[in-house]
């Protein structure tokens, strides 16, 4: 299972008069993510640190982190943490600190930092990429309203129809149901419906609809 960020996000604070910035993205490389940190330390040349940290791979293989000249372990550390406690993979996250005057002490700037991390994730929410099967289906003009329902019953919707001597839909399961799909479809349709599997897609889903 992959997680991620909805999309790039920017989420600003203020804890004892010092900005704290979270700037997200969304990367599948550390090419990528060493560029967003770039870019991002070009964008704040006054800032007084751009600690940060990234994880790419389906399991978080790659973990990189820094804390930018904070105390060892004050940043880099506490913002991984809430990537790892929240499986989140193929994100970079960069925490930009302007100083405000006031010295926060070690535990007051690993509640900040994580914070930073953590209200960002929360605020832009979370995707998971699911692979889903495309079902390509051959049927007669006459079973076609009967497929729809069957279909809708099915949580599914047609993604593409085409209307020769014969009807061809296709639509797209997640890819570890498409075998009972099949079976189901079978069945239902004492097999009228031709079905064969066709390409492979990654596609978004919203995770808070599936917690």
């Amino acid at each position: 299972m992959t997680i991620t960020i909805k999309t790039d996000f920017t989420n600003e604070e203020e804890i004892k008069k010092s900005r704290f910035i979270c700037q997200l993205a969304r990367v599948k490389s550390e090419e990528e993510a060493q560029n967003f940190i770039a870019q991002v330390k070009k964008a704040n040349p006054r800032a007084n640190h751009n600690c940060w940290v990234y994880t790419i791979g389906e399991r978080q293989e790659i973990q990189r982190m820094s804390d930018d000249g904070e105390p060892s372990g004050t940043a880099g550390v506490p913002m991984l943490e809430i990537l790892k406690k929240k499986e989140i993979t193929n994100v970079c996250a960069v925490v930009t600190r302007y100083f405000g005057g006031i010295k926060l002490g070690a535990g007051g700037l690993i509640r900040a930092y994580a914070g930073a991390v953590n209200h960002a994730v929360e605020a832009v929410g979370l995707v998971k990429l699911v692979e889903q099967q495309e079902m390509i289906l051959c049927l007669d003009y006459s079973l076609y309203d009967s497929l729809q329902r069957f279909l809708t019953q099915e949580n599914l919707v047609i993604a593409q129809s085409e209307f020769l001597t014969e009807i061809k839909v296709s639509a797209y399961i997640d890819e570890n149901r498409a075998d009972s799909f099949l079976s189901a479809l079978t069945e239902h349709f004492n097999s009228k419906i031709t079905a064969d599997k066709g390409k492979i897609r990654l596609t978004e889903v919203d995770f808070a609809q599936i917690k």
